[in-house]
């Protein structure tokens, strides 16, 4: 221990002397390791608030949304999900509950809505009575959506905050009405605040009664939902989506040999699917700035090899008053070390800085974040290159005859 404890005074010692020379050679590491928190943060940082997102869909949810594979849109026949599909598994499926359509009827430069002198344009989504049960979503002001509201088709609405802004709206609409399309449609309902997410507002959308979208859509047959619900037990979430997935192949007439043309997802697989992205896009830019470290390495390693034919004198007294080749191998690789160590701690206090600022930069984008296992990587990688590009070095000093080192000029 005492060796050791030595070994890490001395290293210390060594870099001070040459605090320059040092900061060069680790200038390497340090930039590697700087790429790869930045990058892992700003990525982290988006997983970790996407996933938040999902979470709060509610584990025991399920959205069935249609599917169709790119060969067949470029021959223009395009799956759907229709009402039938839905009430046939309202009546067939049993263990679930709170079962919604989603309409999407207008967005963009379609979607254009007005309130006197203001004109805006927004998301138009038409949904069923259940949707705030399934999107656990509720109004921050005024009331929701009743059946009667659907049956009737009654053109009343709930809107995002972030409509009361864009058409100058009181700061309660509650009973105002604004032209939607061709229709005037009265506000009924103010839904809570959820934020932005990459820089686009979640805020900034109208809801209608599905009846009411379905309505305004002109009721045509070329309709596509999506559909929401969730499942009473969910241990038994994959039974009920095996049930379903055979239920909609029968009501498509899909053959034994025919794809699915419809998808069955949870908040875990969306989550799944997500990650996945994001750790490949993580992987790739760590496996590019991991160059960086390669290269610091190489530095470091050639640094080392000057120190030893700098310090062959000092090697040399080292053996003559009973220093081992041991000693000597650990003193080397020890400073190799603590050189790569320093520069991964500077550069994880960088890196996360940078990505903090990244962050902070990007309108809406979500805060940096950095994972424990980031911080153990760029660490045990420092170590790794310390102890790989060290050893050379070390063995050198090593391996030293004692008169031979005690002569060099």
């Amino acid at each position: 221990m005492f060796m050791l404890m030595e070994s890490i005074r001395s290293a210390l010692e060594s870099i001070r002397a040459h605090g320059f020379r040092s900061l060069l050679t680790s200038l390497g590491i340090i930039i590697g390791v700087t790429s790869v928190i930045a990058v892992v943060s700003i990525v982290q940082g988006l997983s970790y608030t996407v996933n938040a997102q999902f979470a709060g869909l509610g584990g025991n949810s399920l959205t069935i949304r249609s599917y169709t594979p790119f060969k067949k849109q470029l021959q223009g026949r395009f799956a759907r999900l229709t009402d039938r599909d839905m009430q046939v598994i309202e009546r067939r499926i049993e263990g679930i509950s709170d079962i919604t359509p989603i309409l999407y009827t207008q967005s963009g430069r379609r979607g254009a809505i007005s309130y006197r002198s203001q004109t805006s344009f927004s998301q138009v989504i038409g949904i069923g009575p259940s949707y705030l049960e399934v999107n656990s979503v509720f109004p921050e002001n005024g009331r929701f959506f009743t059946r009667e509201d659907d049956e009737r088709r009654r053109l009343v609405c709930a809107i995002g905050v972030d409509i009361i802004e864009n058409l100058e709206m009181p700061e309660d609409p509650i009973g105002e009405y604004f032209r939607l399309g061709n229709e005037w449609c009265k506000i009924v309902a103010v839904m809570e605040r959820r934020g932005e997410l990459l820089g686009f507002s979640q805020d900034d959308y109208v809801l209608l009664p599905y009846g009411t979208a379905k309505r305004i859509m002109g009721n045509r047959r070329d309709l596509d939902i999506q559909i929401q619900l969730l499942v009473d037990d969910i241990g038994r979430q994959e039974e009920v989506k095996e049930r379903i997935r055979r239920v909609l192949r029968q009501e498509h007439g899909l053959k034994a040999n025919e794809p699915d043309d419809f998808r069955v997802q949870t908040p875990e697989q969306l989550t799944e699917s997500f990650n996945a992205v994001i750790n490949t896009i993580t992987a790739v830019s760590a496996g590019i700035v991991g160059i960086s470290l390669l290269v610091g390495g190489i530095g470091i390693m050639n640094i080392m090899l000057v120190s030893v034919t700098e310090r062959t004198r000092e090697i040399g007294i080292l053996k003559a008053l009973g220093a081992t080749r041991q000693d000597i191998l650990m003193q080397f690789l020890i400073e190799a070390l603590t050189l790569c160590m320093i520069g991964g701690l500077v550069g994880i206090g960088i890196g996360y800085g940078l990505g903090a600022l990244v962050a902070t930069l990007l309108p809406g984008f979500p805060a940096a974040h950095v994972p424990l296992w980031a911080v153990g990587l760029s660490f045990g990688f420092c170590a790794a290159v310390g102890v790989v590009f060290g050893i050379v070095p070390a063995a050198k000093a090593a391996q030293l005859d004692p008169i031979d080192a005690l002569r060099y000029e």
